[in-house]
C-alpha cells in the first residue's frame, strides 16, 4: 500500500491532517528501521491528539496528566527519546491505548518477552509455592542438588523468621520504655 493510500483510507477514518503525518511519518524512511523511541512516538502522538491534547498547551497538559516533565513529552513526541519506565502506564491511560499496544507496537517490547510475561504464573507471586515446586520449575533435577536447595531455603526461612523475631522484639521493648 502506499502511503498516498493509507492517507487517503485513515482520512476517510476521520483522522487529521497531523495525525496522518505522524501515523505515516516512518513508512517511508530510506535509512532503514525506526528506532525504538521513533516507533513510540508513532503510536503516542496521534493517540494523544485523538484524547484531546491539542493545539497550545498540549505538551503541558499532557505533562500534567502523566507527571513527566514538557521536556520529556515533546522529546517522546518528537521520537528522540522514549519515557522513563514509570510513565508508561499513565501514557496508556491518557492516550486510550493499552499498555501492550504502547509496550508492543511502540517498540519498548517485544512480543516474545511479552508472551514470557503472560506465561508467567502471576497467581504464585505471593502465595505459598514449596521447595519441591521451585525446583521443579527451577530444572533442579539432580538429588543432591535438590537437597541443597531445600536447605538453603529452609535456612533463609530460618533467618528471615529470626530478624523478624528481633525486630519485633525491639519495637516491644521501645514501647514499654
Amino acid at each position: 500500500m502506499q502511503v498516498s493510500d493509507l492517507i487517503t483510507t485513515l482520512a476517510r477514518q476521520g483522522f487529521s491532517g497531523y495525525s496522518l503525518t505522524r501515523e505515516v511519518q516512518f513508512l517511508d524512511m530510506t535509512d532503514g528501521t525506526p528506532t525504538r523511541a521513533q516507533r513510540f512516538a508513532a503510536i503516542v502522538a496521534p493517540a494523544a491528539e485523538r484524547a484531546g491534547y491539542i493545539g497550545h498547551g498540549r505538551n503541558a497538559r499532557f505533562a500534567r496528566d502523566t507527571g513527566m516533565t514538557e521536556s520529556s513529552v515533546s522529546r517522546m513526541w518528537l521520537g528522540t527519546s522514549l519515557p522513563e519506565a514509570r510513565f508508561y502506564e499513565k501514557i496508556a491511560e491518557v492516550t486510550g491505548v493499552t499498555l501492550t499496544t504502547l509496550l508492543v507496537e511502540g517498540g519498548v517490547l517485544s512480543p516474545e518477552s511479552l508472551q514470557s510475561l503472560s506465561e508467567t504464573d502471576r497467581s504464585q507471586v505471593g502465595s505459598t509455592l514449596t521447595p519441591e515446586e521451585a525446583a521443579d520449575r527451577l530444572g533442579i533435577n539432580d538429588e543432591v542438588g535438590r537437597q541443597l536447595f531445600y536447605a538453603t531455603v529452609e535456612r533463609l526461612k530460618r533467618l528471615e523468621d529470626e530478624a523478624s523475631d528481633h525486630t519485633a522484639d525491639r519495637g516491644g521493648t521501645a514501647a514499654q520504655m
